[in-house]
């Protein structure tokens, strides 16, 4: 695991994004088309916005899936993760994505899980765009999280330590309306993607970054996982480095 840190989150956004679509490009040009997942949640902003900005970028040529959304959650609340990824991704964009694979849990999620199962089977992921939680997960995979298991998306039920993170990042108003379930994408297809590029800023994530990266692979931290990945690139802000050097 490749580990960069930078003074402010808006640097770590920077080249965050400027390595993920560098891989785009590098993509586009061996295949003609390029196949992304990208995350959510506020460590991904300075990210987000800075992708977006990205020059020379054939996003008609680019596919993409997102990792995770609330099961029962509409569109239309400020804490869907369809509308944060069309308002700060999908509407910037200099030109449309060939496609954006939704994740839409609010009915019948097993089936929106099998739906974009045999999706994303045909299409191999170049770059994964992630990041770290607080309780140690990638995407929702919370502690203990299986690594086993082979679909690409499953229904999984979050712990209060990410519903805390949730209500604290003031995406709901009262920790009662956090949702206790979600769809989230696997481990194991996380891994399968070529490139991941993985941002992560603050204090609040430092013993998660300093576990995932220093203690034993383990599923009691989801995160530490990406110790077995070949090209895993770690985007750190300071404040979130900071338990890395003692």
């Amino acid at each position: 695991m490749n580990q960069y840190i930078y003074q402010t989150k808006q640097e770590m956004g920077k080249e965050a994004a400027a390595r993920g679509a560098a891989a785009i490009r590098d993509a586009i040009t061996r295949n003609g088309s390029a196949h992304i997942i990208v995350a959510t949640g506020a460590s991904q902003f300075e990210m987000l916005e800075a992708l977006t900005r990205e020059r020379d970028v054939p996003w008609h040529k680019v596919s993409a899936f997102h990792l995770d959304e609330y099961v029962g959650l509409p569109i239309t609340h400020p804490a869907s993760f369809r509308l944060y990824l069309w308002q700060r991704f999908v509407s910037k964009l200099p030109l449309p994505l060939a496609a954006f694979n939704y994740v839409n849990a609010e009915k019948e999620p097993q089936k929106e899980c099998d739906r974009l199962g045999k999706i994303i089977h045909e299409r191999p992921v170049d770059v994964a765009f992630i990041g770290i939680g607080e309780n140690g997960h990638l995407a929702f995979n919370d502690p203990p999280a299986n690594f086993d298991v082979e679909d690409p998306y499953i229904v999984v039920n979050l712990d209060d330590a990410c519903r805390r993170q949730q209500l604290g990042e003031g995406w709901f108003p009262t920790f009662d309306d956090v949702p206790k379930q979600a769809i989230s994408m696997s481990i194991k297809h996380i891994l399968k993607s070529k490139q991941i590029v993985c941002t992560v800023p603050d204090q609040r994530k430092a013993k998660a970054v300093a576990d995932a990266v220093k203690g034993a692979v383990t599923n009691h931290v989801p995160a530490s996982i990406l110790q077995k990945h070949g090209n895993t690139d770690l985007f750190l802000d300071q404040a979130a480095a900071s338990l890395l050097k003692s």
